[in-house]
């Protein structure tokens, strides 16, 4: 009972856990996703699983999923579509050697 005392996002008495719209939670089977969307009139919770796949769930499907918080991911790039080589940059590779020190402009 202390620690759903201390928990903002634990229920007390065992009612069912609010989604917030961007907190990050998992599934019994340990599957993360973020709550992107809450509509109260009618129900729904929009999720965004890490892979990037959007789902839909009325409050009954929210219940039984049985969601715990978690801690955001932090690789940032699960719901993009890119695989290493295209982030842009050599990751594992330094190029010390094309640096141009601005100061060696100074003396000229």
């Amino acid at each position: 009972m202390i620690a759903a005392a201390l928990c903002k996002h634990c229920a007390m008495d065992n009612e069912p856990l609010k989604p917030n719209v961007g907190e990050w939670y998992a599934n019994t089977q340990g599957v993360t996703f973020e709550v992107v969307a809450v509509d109260d009139e009618d129900g729904s919770i929009g999720v965004q699983y890490f892979d990037g796949t959007l789902e839909e769930l009325d409050t009954d499907a929210w219940q039984e999923l049985r969601a715990r918080p978690v801690d955001p991911p932090e690789d940032w790039s699960g719901s993009l579509d890119m695989e290493r080589e295209d982030y842009g940059v050599d990751l594992d590779e330094e190029r010390h050697e094309m640096w141009a020190n601005p100061l060696d402009q100074l003396d000229r």
